[in-house]
């Protein structure tokens, strides 16, 4: 079922979003060669604990997943497209980084994920997330009262056809709110004029995902979460939580 928000349900959200933002910010920040992925978790659990929220994704068990998530953060590195969990390992130059994080406050979820490189950047791993970017952008500007779902991931779509890039069949971004994943799924592929209504209240995570394969195709890790690219290409992840308003989107996931 679609749950439609009220402003202060919205505001409530704006404040779990915060969090997100500011131990993404963090960890963004402390990123660096050498530095190990199980010190980000690390990081964002400790950003998460002292603003009186809860990680979401930590124990979240959804239907395709075989055990329970163990981490605070989904680290997905290179070839991983979502759901990398944190580990030692120690981040190298070069390396292209998408974080993904959740979190509950006062009951009301925020996720968002953003993408960058650690190290001197190679230029096409540069042009795939800022590509990634700009799709999240459109997604969201797609995000208006009388515009349809097929309408958004026509507009995230677009960019990736545009620049070559694929995008991986499946997952895409969901509803928000109470919960971090509710109705309706936001198909990062779809048909202007077609799908959902949108209306003021709905508040969606919109989250591109884009391989530098131009595919899309993926495959399952023996860990039955991280998605790796079929020919071993890069991806990049965006990702903020948006509120529908009279006014236009508005992004809950900024500090």
């Amino acid at each position: 079922m679609v749950e439609i928000k009220t402003l202060a349900e919205i505001e409530a959200m704006r404040e779990a979003g915060r969090v997100v933002a500011r131990a993404l910010q963090a960890i963004v920040k402390h990123a660096a060669v050498g530095v190990r992925v199980d010190e980000l978790d690390e990081l964002a659990a400790t950003i998460i604990a002292e603003a009186g929220a809860k990680p979401a994704f930590l124990g979240y068990q959804p239907h395709f997943a075989p055990t329970p998530y163990p981490a605070v953060i989904c680290s997905s590195i290179n070839d991983v497209i979502v759901h990398g969990i944190p580990d030692r390992y120690r981040l190298k130059d070069g390396d292209l980084v998408s974080i993904d994080c959740g979190a509950y406050l006062d009951g009301w979820a925020g996720d968002s994920a953003v993408s960058f490189v650690v190290g001197q950047p190679r230029a096409r791993d540069v042009a795939l997330i800022e590509a990634t970017q700009e799709a999240l952008r459109a997604g969201i500007a797609a995000m208006r009262p009388g515009n349809r779902m097929g309408d958004i991931g026509h507009a995230i779509s677009s960019v990736a056809v545009a620049g070559g890039y694929g995008v991986p069949i499946d997952f895409g971004g969901h509803g928000i709110g109470r919960k971090m994943h509710e109705d309706p799924h936001v198909a990062n592929q779809g048909r202007p004029g077609r799908g959902l209504v949108l209306r003021t209240g709905l508040v969606l995570a919109i989250e591109p995902m884009f391989t530098a394969g131009g595919d899309g195709r993926y495959l399952t890790a023996a860990d039955g979460w991280a998605l790796r690219t079929v020919d071993g290409s890069r991806a990049s992840h965006s990702e903020h939580t948006v509120a529908i308003t009279d006014d236009g989107p508005v992004i809950l996931t900024a500090v």
